[in-house]
């Protein structure tokens, strides 16, 4: 069984030997909701551009597979084409405003300080999987108190390509040293469940993230209500693989 939460400990726990030996976290809708500063930093970028702002819950509903994709959406939402060269100028941009608000509005979902903690003290390797860059990642996950239980963080321009391609957790996978056969993916979306089966591992996805199919329709090994829930969860699923 996963111990309870105990105090943070100086030195790191004992590498977990028995499946799953590893957690791979999404990050945007799973561990936090990034989705109020996105939406400002987006509508300030159009904004630059002479163009119109959107409705919170329009771009949610953009959210996923990185900021070129948002940008496409956005603009394919605007009614408008955009070409390559101009997307990329305007990711840019987007990028600049982004990066030094990144936390402003940001929050931690229920339960993800407690879960990731809890899977730290019980010896899991920890790593995030993100379609958003890097050095945005870190800045997100250090505000937070995450970035040091975290053993690897793959972002969207760490060289693979962004899930739902099966890359990035695979890199993931390779940077803890570990086989896909030994990790579970936690998402909150469509292109989360496509990217873990894809990679050969199991995915657990959290309700109330920022996918566009019903949770129930996404073919997920488990779903939960609350990352806090994920530790019970992971006990569950590992003493049924024993079986």
């Amino acid at each position: 069984m996963i111990a309870s939460l105990d105090p943070p400990q100086n030195d790191k726990p004992r590498a977990r030997e028995e499946w799953p030996r590893a957690a791979l976290f999404d990050l945007d809708g799973t561990l936090v909701d990034s989705a109020p500063d996105l939406h400002e930093a987006l509508n300030e970028t159009l904004a630059s551009y002479g163009e119109p702002p959107f409705t919170y819950e329009a771009v949610v509903k953009m959210i996923g597979a990185g900021v070129p994709k948002l940008i496409q959406r956005a603009y394919a939402g605007l009614g408008k084409t955009i070409d390559k060269a101009t997307r990329d100028k305007v990711v840019k941009r987007f990028l600049a405003i982004y990066g030094p608000r990144a936390t402003r509005l940001t929050t931690l979902n229920p339960g993800a300080a407690e879960a990731t903690r809890a899977l730290s003290q019980a010896g899991y390797r920890l790593a995030v999987v993100t379609n958003k860059n890097e050095a945005e990642t870190e800045t997100v996950l250090g505000h937070f108190g995450l970035g040091k239980l975290m053993d690897a963080v793959v972002g969207g321009d760490s060289g693979p390509p962004k899930k739902p391609h099966p890359g990035m957790l695979l890199l993931a996978c390779e940077r803890l040293g570990l086989s896909p056969e030994d990790a579970v993916f936690i998402g909150d979306g469509e292109n989360d469940v496509e990217a873990a089966k894809a990679a050969g591992m199991p995915v657990i996805i959290v309700r109330g993230g920022y996918g566009l199919v019903p949770t129930e329709k996404l073919g997920a090994t488990r779903v939960i209500d609350r990352l806090d829930e994920l530790p019970a969860v992971l006990d569950e699923m590992a003493a049924t693989r024993k079986k």
